[in-house]
């Protein structure tokens, strides 16, 4: 394992780069409950960059993979995940990259890109679309909490709670950790500042992704924004679609049609 220290934090990481020579770099940060290796390497990502000659540096979020658990809730507010990132790409030298962001990894990105404008060159937002602009719905309790602390996972009504908790369970991550995640209640992000950002912006989700919202809807907020929506897709089987592949490549290549396509 391959890491640094932030914040007083160790965070693991890979820093990759084809043998034939790399034209460009990208960050890759993962989304909740998962880490590196299973959101970018198992899934194909690193391959597809290698031979993209691009250099892949990807993180384990602090409270995820092989990097540092802590289990108080503010130890994971937006701005230290953000942060994080920063400092492993001043730890590496890298003054600036193209940033993809997966679910959760999508609020680090936006944060870091925000904060730090001229650090990104593309930024990609997985997972994600126009639910992010909504208020989000008043829910008692602290469901995702409880489904990652349950002490039997069958107990967990919900199907999406229910597929982090067995998500989870899978990759052996630290479900103490994960529930502290999970109540840090960060501030929404302020529209303008998203229609501020400067960079191109890649919004990409599948059709069945519930949780996300149309892509399109978000992706008409920002000034260099384009949107794509995966068929026959839910949250979980997206990132490693090939037509997701395709769509980030095309965008990071700037072969991506203008026009965004009609959703409903």
């Amino acid at each position: 394992m391959t890491s640094f220290i932030t914040d007083s934090i160790t965070i693991a990481y890979d820093d990759i780069s084809p043998a034939s020579g790399a034209e460009r770099t990208i960050v890759l940060i993962h989304g909740f409950a998962s880490n590196r290796l299973e959101a970018w390497k198992r899934t194909g990502w690193y391959a597809a960059f290698e031979r993209h000659r691009t250099r892949v540096i990807a993180l384990d979020q602090r409270g995820h993979g092989e990097s540092q658990k802590l289990y108080e809730p503010q130890a994971y507010a937006r701005e230290q995940l953000a942060a994080d990132v920063l400092n492993l790409m001043d730890h590496l030298g890298v003054d600036r990259a193209d940033i993809f962001g997966y679910s959760m990894g999508t609020r680090t990105a936006l944060e870091l890109a925000i904060g730090q404008p001229d650090r990104v060159s593309h930024l990609i937002l997985g997972g994600i679309g126009g639910k992010l602009l909504e208020r989000a719905p008043d829910v008692a309790g602290e469901p995702m909490a409880d489904a990652m602390l349950a002490d039997d996972p069958s107990s967990i009504t919900h199907p999406m709670l229910r597929s982090f908790r067995q998500f989870a369970d899978e990759q052996g991550e630290d479900l103490k950790a994960l529930a502290a995640v999970t109540r840090m209640r960060n501030m929404p992000f302020d529209p303008q500042a998203l229609a501020e950002l400067p960079m191109p912006v890649l919004v990409v989700a599948g059709q069945g992704d519930d949780g996300a919202g149309a892509p399109e809807a978000l992706a008409r907020v920002f000034a260099q924004g384009k949107g794509v929506t995966i068929p026959g897709c839910d949250h979980f089987s997206a990132i490693p679609h090939a037509l997701t592949k395709a769509a980030v490549f095309d965008f990071l290549d700037g072969v991506m049609e203008d026009d965004f396509p009609p959703f409903e």
